[in-house]
């Protein structure tokens, strides 16, 4: 009987690929527990807030400071804007439409707008620039550290972080609008106050999200397995 070393071997089957999956294929307004296309609805509502925010970056330094009809077209776009943020959110939660691009786009979106508004306002002179600076790479910082270092665990969004999000829309939106030309000079100094309490928001849930960042990173590590 002849040894199995020496009998031939048999012919190697191939090794099939995984099909690939259309990401857009799958729900996309309806409601269920079936895969969410990546083309639903709520990140539909998140892509035109991206695409809303150069409109209104444009309509904003077109006007130039002149306070004219241009900055009231700014200023609603900008309210529009910020107000799906809510609505995706809504619409993906409630739907179960929450998807991996959704994830990706959402704050991307939150970003651009806030921080093109902040960008804006600040070439203009009506924000200083340092504020700008401080509120840019708090939230760019935070966005990055949360795609890379924290790919592994999720970090809940704390209250602390969702005030700051109002806090800065509503400044923003106040910052927007030529209110001084009907209430006088005196909103100026309220427009001030909420740009600061936006400020200081801002850098408080940053500090504390990057805090319970480090709880998280150290409680996994004590449950590891030697």
């Amino acid at each position: 009987m002849a040894d199995s070393a020496d009998s031939p071997a048999g012919p190697s089957t191939p090794r099939e690929n995984p099909p690939r999956v259309n990401p857009m294929r799958g729900r996309v307004v309806s409601k269920g527990d079936t895969t969410a296309s990546a083309g639903n609805i709520a990140n539909i509502v998140t892509v035109i807030r991206i695409l809303l925010a150069p409109v209104f970056i444009v309509l904003l330094l077109e006007d130039g400071g002149k306070d004219g009809y241009l900055r009231y077209i700014a200023a609603i776009v900008f309210v529009f804007a910020i107000v799906t943020d809510s609505v995706d959110g809504l619409l993906a939660r409630q739907r179960n439409l929450v998807t991996d691009l959704g994830k990706l786009i959402d704050p991307i979106a939150d970003k651009v707008l806030t921080g093109g508004a902040l960008v804006g306002l600040s070439i203009l002179g009506e924000v200083p620039v340092w504020i700008t600076v401080v509120i840019l790479a708090r939230e760019v910082g935070i966005t990055v550290f949360r795609f890379i270092a924290l790919r592994d665990r999720v970090i809940a969004a704390s209250w602390l972080g969702k005030v700051k999000t109002v806090a800065q829309a509503v400044a923003i939106s106040f910052a927007l609008f030529p209110l001084w030309q009907f209430l006088g000079d005196w909103i100026n100094v309220v427009n001030a106050v909420l740009i600061v309490i936006a400020l200081v928001l801002t850098v408080v849930s940053g500090v504390e999200y990057l805090w319970q960042a480090y709880r998280v990173g150290r409680a996994k590590r004590v449950e590891l397995p030697e």
